[in-house]
This record gives C-alpha cells, structure tokens and sequence, in this order.
C-alpha cells in the first residue's frame, strides 16, 4: 500500500508539472525578453547617439562613430561563446536555469556601464572597460531568445507554434521601446552638456531593477514536459550538444547563419542610419531627440505586427514570410537613407515603419519558430543560439563597413549602402528556400526527420 500510494503522489506530480502552457511560457518568455532587451538595446542607441564623444577621442568625427559602432559590434564577438556554453547549458541542464542565469548576468552588465568613468576622465582606459562590458552583455543575451523561444514551441499547440514563439521576439521589441522611452525624456528636457556629463547614465542604472525582475519572473517558469521526458530518458547519453550539431547538422547551421544576415535590415536603418541622420559630419542636420522618435515608430510598428505575422506563419508556412519581407525590406533600405537625405521627417517616420516595422518583422516574427524546428530537441537551443549568434555576429560589423564604405563627405550613400543591403538579404532569402519546409509539421515529425 505504501509503496502504491508513492507512485500515485509522484504520478499526480508528473501530470502537474508536464501539462503544457503555452499562453504561460509566451507571457515569461515575453516579459523576460523585454527586460533583457532593454539593456541591449540601451547599448545600441547610445553607441550611435552618445558614445562616440563620451568614450573615444573627438579629434577625428569619422574615427569616433566608426570605434564607437565597433563596440556595438563587440557585443556580438562574445555572442558565438555564449551561444555554446549557455546553448549547452539548456539543453542539458533545462530552458528555465539558462534564462534566469542569461538575465541577471545581463543586469549587471548593463548597470556597470552607467558607473564607467569617461575618456576625458581616465583616456584610454574607459573604451578597455567599456569593450569588456560590451563582451558580457553579448555573452549573456546569446542564451536568451534561444532558451525562451524553444521553451515557448515545446510547450506550444502544433498548429499555433508561430503565433506564441512570436510574443518572446515582441517582448524584444518592447525592451527596445522602453530603452528608446527612458532616453526620450532625458535627451529632450535635459541641456545638452547635462545629458553627455550625466543624464545618459541614468537609464543604465535602472538595470539594477532588471535583475531583480528577472529573477522573480524565470524562477517561476515551468519545463516543456516534452523535455523533461526526453531530459529522464536520455541525460546519460546526451553528447555535448555542440559536438552533436556539428556531427549531425551542419549544413543546417550554415544555413541559419546565412538567414540571420536578414538582420542588415536593422544595422542599416537603425544603426547606421541613424548615425548618417544625427552625426554632424554627415551633414544632415537631425537631432539625437528627433531620431529617438523614429526609432521609437519603428519599434511600436513591430510591437503590432509581429504577433499578426506569427498567426500567418501557422497558416502560409514560415518561409513565405521570411523571403518576402528580407527581400523588399532590403530593396526598400535605399528609400529610407534617401528620405534622411532630402531632410524629411515625415517621410523618414513613414519609411522605418515600412521598411523595419513591417517587412523586416514579416522575416524577424518568424525565424525564430523556423529555427527552432530545424533542430532536434536535445540540441534545440544550441543549434538556434549557435546559427543565429555567429550570424549577428558577422552582421554586427555592418554598420561599421557602412560608414568606411560611404564615411562622411561621400556621394550617393544612399544607393551604395542600399543596393548592398539588397544583395546580403538575396543571400540570406536563398538559403531560407534551401532549408526544410515545417509547415503542417509536428514536434514529433521533426523529431524523426
């Protein structure tokens, strides 16, 4: 009787820990997304608007926004060694331990920069300690939309998989809108000598509340079930997951890789575009304020479509989406840089709606999904965080490559750095036609494939 009764208690706790809840791993994969985003893209705003006077010499404009863009870009070097060693910590050791782990080594990242001392206070010394910060930020978000999307699909209805995998890349979106939200303000109502001297650093700070959420909100977040079943029957025999993909799915990775170049989309217009619209070499004339705002439409214009383009996906297959809008979004890039050249600013709000707001998210709502399905389950979030962070990695030098291809003084800037915009997203749009379709596709017939 007793030993009945054990097996009864322990039966009743695997049925209540292996019922899958889709809406409660979209709802944490969400919020902890917007939370860890917000401090990376702090990151990527001031690096355009603020770093380049406040971190490196002011001798040499062009020298200072290209050292500038290339810390951003160095928060994508580490990004490739995140993605193995927290990857394998996902798949290994469960979803839920890498996320809570990613999030809080990403607070204290991002906190440590509001307290750095600046160029002009301690020289050279202050882009070193800047760059180290940078290599942990990029460390710590490689586990995080590959641990929280893969929790999201494995806990996920078949047939709804892109519509509740998209809300963990909303929730990026929205970090992205809290950062540009925090920095409206300060920019706007602070004098200029104040906001350089001190004000930026305030929004870091607030990271110091990002740890603490964090922890409360992936504590509480439950494992698929279907990993957990896998987890028992296989942890004895489970290879290094890296080792496991190289083996058995390499052109598979190579193909993500190519994919994830789609993302120039976003180093063209709010990276490099920015920097071309509000550095004072280019000759533009835009404040850091008014580009603040742009960046802010785009980003609520995600915020809406994303999910509508997740549903979709359930419905036309993921790989329509992602072809069709890398390439008009890349086509479209050019008409964007042109609308900052004729010094419109309504055509600029109209043009990043179009351009990153819609067509780049008919690419960015889906791939994550399409990823994920591309790769078995025991090594799901290393193959995902491995392909997509040696993409952003290689990506992440774009816009720097941009500024040494067109640097200011030079003709046609729009057309050079559009029509190659165009050209890296036909690469990454024909690697998305060679990879496997996972339309009408179960967890389980991906499994075997």
């Amino acid at each position: 009787m007793t030993v009945t009764h054990r097996r009864d208690t322990h039966s009743t706790q695997d049925e209540t820990i292996g019922r899958k809840d889709p809406k409660k791993a979209a709802m944490s994969g969400w919020i902890g997304s917007a939370l860890e985003y917000y401090d990376f893209a702090l990151y990527s705003l001031a690096a355009t608007l603020l770093f380049p006077t406040i971190f490196f010499p002011t001798e040499n404009p062009t020298v200072g926004i290209i050292a500038s863009l290339a810390t951003y870009a160095v928060g994508y070097v580490s990004r490739p060694l995140g993605a193995v060693v927290l990857g394998a910590y996902g798949d290994r050791h469960g979803r839920k331990k890498v996320l809570v782990f990613a999030m809080l080594l990403m607070g204290f990242a991002t906190f440590a920069v509001g307290l750095l001392p600046t160029y002009g206070q301690v020289g050279l010394l202050a882009p070193v300690l800047l760059v180290i910060l940078r290599l942990i930020q990029g460390f710590a978000v490689a586990g995080e939309l590959g641990g929280a999307s893969a929790m999201i699909v494995e806990h996920s209805p078949d047939s709804r998989r892109g519509f509740f995998a998209s809300f963990s890349l909303q929730g990026t979106q929205v970090g992205s809108i809290l950062a540009t939200a925090v920095l409206i303000p300060l920019a706007a109502l602070l004098p200029d000598d104040q906001f350089h001297s001190w004000g930026w650093r305030l929004p870091f700070l607030l990271s110091a509340l990002v740890i603490l959420a964090g922890y409360i909100i992936r504590r509480r977040v439950q494992e698929p079930p279907a990993y957990l079943a896998q987890s028992e029957e296989a942890s004895t025999k489970r290879r290094f997951p890296l080792a496991d993909l190289l083996r058995t799915h390499p052109w598979v990775l190579v193909r993500c890789v190519a994919m994830t170049f789609t993302n120039v989309i976003g180093m063209a217009t709010l990276i490099f575009g920015v920097s071309f619209a509000t550095q004072k070499s280019y000759g533009n004339g835009f404040s850091s304020s008014e580009f603040l705002w742009v960046t802010m439409a785009a980003n609520v214009a995600a915020v809406v479509t994303i999910p509508v383009f997740g549903a979709l996906s359930d419905r036309i297959g993921r790989r329509t989406l992602m072809v069709a809008g890398g390439v008009a979004g890349g086509l479209l890039t050019t008409g964007y840089l042109w609308a900052i050249e004729q010094g419109s600013l309504p055509l600029i709000f109209l043009c990043v709606v179009i351009v990153q707001g819609i067509l780049f998210q008919m690419w960015n709502s889906t791939f994550a999904t399409f990823f994920q399905e591309q790769f078995p389950m025991r090594m799901r979030v290393t193959g995902f965080a491995v392909s997509q962070n040696i993409g952003l990695m290689i990506a992440s030098f774009f816009p720097s490559l941009f500024t040494a291809m067109a640097p200011p003084g030079s003709e046609n800037i729009p057309v050079v750095i559009g029509l190659t915009t165009l050209g890296i997203c036909l690469v990454s749009a024909l690697a998305t036609l060679l990879s496997s379709d996972t339309r009408g596709k179960t967890l389980e017939d991906l499994e075997a494939r």
